[in-house]
């Protein structure tokens, strides 16, 4: 089955920002998630914003921003794999 983040994203999802901590066991699958899912994630969504901030001891974690500045956010801590990850960011995505 394909991830809804592997599909055109509605129109209202502006951008998406994933935080996570460079060496923290907490964020081994937003860094994985990285590596594996963010270039499909990308060429299915060109011209929305992924971005993505690393530093020491954050916690990790998604935010989605929204049509008129509205923003949905959700732990990514403890998340086992890139599938997980994206489980967990299509959660908070608008239907």
């Amino acid at each position: 089955m394909a991830s809804a983040l592997r599909k055109a994203l509605p129109a209202a999802v502006r951008e998406i920002r994933i935080l996570a901590c460079q060496t923290s066991e907490q964020s081994a699958g937003a860094r994985n998630f990285i590596q594996k899912a963010y270039l499909d994630v990308k060429k299915a969504n060109p011209d929305l914003p992924i971005m993505f901030r690393e530093a020491q001891g954050t916690p990790a974690r998604a935010f989605v921003r929204l049509e008129r500045g509205v923003e949905r956010q959700v732990s990514l801590s403890g998340a086992a794999d890139s599938a997980e990850v994206e489980k967990r960011i299509a959660s908070i995505l608008p239907s």
